[in-house]
């Protein structure tokens, strides 16, 4: 029996799990886990403060010194999503196209899906040494030479933050080295990577940074302090599968909510992500009795009408175990007696970045209490299979 099912007849959530000793908390296998996801509030107030830095906007004002015709968000796993998170905010900030591509894709097929330069090609990275990230840098440096990069990482020590940034087309921004976290999952990095990206945006667009920084601290640290029991009491509902939904920016934090199920349940919950109406088609199949849905609504009241209508649908049809409604403002017909609604602790209308981030951590933890209630260890799930970082791998036809 977990831990957490231990303890939640006397208090269910991170009360209990922090009240343990630093020694039961490592041999439980949560503490690196806990401590990287209640640190994130701290830590954004940390890379606001980097990047309104001078040193920091003299770097990010030569990335954007000569306006790319195209911007490229690329990274593997988590830090792939991070960059589908981004591209909608910084093409509407900026004014330029910008898409996410996997540095996988780009390792493969650089040829076939970079647009043509010259263009800034953003490498988000926790560590910096997985093989293809490397791989795809020192492609593009020799056969794309109009590209211009810019390296945003939490590891100073990382290939891509120390073997490049001599190369003038190069700019290095490393987080503190806090966000770099320590457990298998990416938690504080994949948000503080979220934020690093959003410092282009000044400027342009300077209250979605400023201003949003101070209510999304707020309205995560509201999360953790009132609303992790009811989260806690979800994780341990019979469910067997969950299906996460997200519109623009939030498709990507669904994205990231749905792997960090699957990675920290070792793929004993099964997940999906898609759009809201996205789901209305095929993948409403995947809905069963055993499935939990996870909405993270938008602040854009025309797209919630649409997401609101979809839910609707879904309760209407009795497909479903429950609902985890992430959001403020939801029309009361919209959630039914099993389903739980979280919300910040203000209100989040207009601003894109504190309701993704608060959608974040809800299912960070959402996740994080699973893999508890299974039995299994957040800090390092499916043990032998998964790496911190990606084994090495033949980079074939790359420049060293």
């Amino acid at each position: 029996m977990s831990i957490l099912h231990k303890k939640t007849k006397e208090k269910e959530g991170l009360e209990a799990l922090q009240a343990q000793p630093a020694e039961a908390q490592q041999a439980a296998g949560y503490a690196d886990t806990l401590r990287e996801i209640l640190q994130q509030p701290a830590t954004w107030q940390d890379t606001f403060d980097l990047l309104h830095s001078t040193v920091v906007q003299q770097r990010l004002a030569k990335a954007l010194n000569q306006q790319p015709g195209h911007i490229v968000l690329t990274g593997s796993g988590s830090s792939m999503y991070i960059g589908e998170c981004l591209a909608p905010l910084l093409q509407s900030g900026l004014g330029v196209p910008v898409q996410a591509i996997a540095a996988g894709t780009l390792l493969t097929h650089w040829r076939s899906v970079l647009p043509p330069g010259p263009g800034l090609l953003i490498s988000l990275a926790r560590s910096g040494d997985s093989p293809e990230s490397g791989g795809v840098m020192s492609t593009l440096l020799a056969e794309a030479p109009a590209w211009r990069h810019l390296v945003i990482t939490c590891n100073a020590d990382g290939k891509l933050a120390t073997h490049y940034r001599n190369d003038p087309r190069v700019t290095v921004l490393v987080l503190d080295e806090r966000t770099n976290d320590r457990s298998l999952v990416m938690t504080s990095s994949f948000t503080n990577l979220l934020l690093g990206g959003s410092g282009l945006l000044q400027g342009t667009r300077e209250e979605l940074v400023a201003n949003a920084i101070t209510r999304a601290a707020s309205g995560a640290q509201h999360i953790f302090d009132t609303q992790s029991d009811t989260v806690a009491a979800l994780a341990q509902r019979d469910f067997t599968s969950v299906v996460y939904l997200g519109s623009g920016a939030a498709f990507g934090a669904a994205r990231e909510g749905a792997l960090k199920m699957l990675e920290m349940t070792g793929g004993q919950v099964i997940t999906m992500a898609e759009t809201f109406l996205g789901l209305r088609h095929g993948p409403m199949s995947f809905v069963h009795p055993s499935t939990l849905i996870v909405a993270l609504l938008s602040t854009d009241p025309a797209v919630r009408r649409y997401e609101c209508d979809v839910l609707r649908e879904l309760s209407r049809k009795q497909l479903g175990m429950a609902k985890l409604v992430i959001g403020d403002d939801v029309p009361d017909d919209v959630l039914g007696a099993n389903d739980v609604l979280v919300t910040p602790s203000t209100s989040m209308s207009g601003t894109e970045i504190p309701t993704v981030l608060a959608g974040i951590v809800t299912m960070q933890l959402l996740a994080f209490f699973r893999c508890l209630q299974l039995g299994g260890k957040p800090d390092t799930p499916s043990e032998g299979v998964l790496t911190r970082v990606v084994e090495d791998f033949a980079i074939h036809g790359a420049t060293p």
